[in-house]
């Protein structure tokens, strides 16, 4: 078991491939359609995960997944799937430093849907950080 310190280095790798993954996909979609683009990504995306499942040896876990748990990671992947399609168009259509900024702008929504959902506290610390994301990348993109 990994200790649970050591979240905040996965968070840094994510943060650190994240804005790879925005670099190369702006340099991608030339003379390309998003959608198109997207489809490609997902596919390598899909291979890479079922490739490291199987190569961990996990894949046995595959028939004790509960249905409640495949519904809600069925809903997350239809999330992450519209979030990619429109995440690839705005990256067409708009500068990479201005689009990663507001699509980053989702830890507000994060926030919030958290303490509605999750009922994750709004702590003043909390509130504070989210109105300088906003104001943040208000600063970026205008």
């Amino acid at each position: 078991m990994e200790s649970s310190n050591t979240w905040w280095i996965y968070a840094l790798l994510s943060a650190f491939f994240a804005a790879l993954t925005t670099i190369f996909a702006k340099i991608g979609l030339e003379n390309i359609d998003a959608n198109l683009a997207t489809a490609v990504r997902t596919v390598v995306v899909a291979l890479m995960a079922w490739g490291i499942v199987i190569a961990k040896g996990t894949i046995d876990q595959l028939t004790t997944i509960s249905p409640r748990t495949l519904i809600f990671l069925a809903i997350s992947g239809v999330a992450t799937g519209l979030s990619w399609l429109f995440y690839f168009k705005a990256l067409q259509l708009g500068k990479a430093a201005q689009v990663a900024p507001i699509d980053k702008s989702s830890v507000v929504m994060v926030i919030l849907f958290s303490a509605l959902f999750l009922q994750e506290p709004l702590t003043p610390k909390v509130i504070l950080g989210a109105l300088s994301i906003v104001i943040g990348t208000l600063i970026l993109v205008l």
